[in-house]
């Protein structure tokens, strides 16, 4: 069993080149010392890999959904991550990706 889970779009994301979004970055719960990377009113309660995966297909972008990944600061809890192809610049699909999390309905 490798490191990455099975829910890929294109192979078209170099994991060496890719953006690196974490559900951390938009976590309303989470401080910016913390790691939070959007403003308290750009984030939302609990987001999930999983809703990050969908927020980038919906921008149109590669990426890979990575379930058994924990970031760094809170390496005990495996929250996973998205691969993004780096088609904007970090700063620009942190944003999108935040954006896109607001307006998305949460899954039952």
């Amino acid at each position: 069993m490798g490191g990455t889970f099975g829910l890929m779009s294109h192979m078209t994301v170099d994991p060496e080149k890719a953006i690196v979004l974490w559900p951390t970055y938009f976590d309303v719960k989470i401080s910016r010392e913390g790691g939070r990377r959007v403003p308290r009113r750009d984030a939302i309660d609990a987001p999930t890999a999983h809703m990050l995966y969908q927020a980038v297909r919906a921008l149109n972008l590669d990426c890979i959904l990575e379930l058994d990944k924990a970031y760094p600061r809170f390496w005990y809890r495996k929250e996973g991550r998205v691969l993004v192809e780096p088609k904007l610049d970090k700063k620009k699909l942190v944003a999108e990706v935040a954006a896109k999390l607001k307006t998305t309905p949460r899954e039952k």
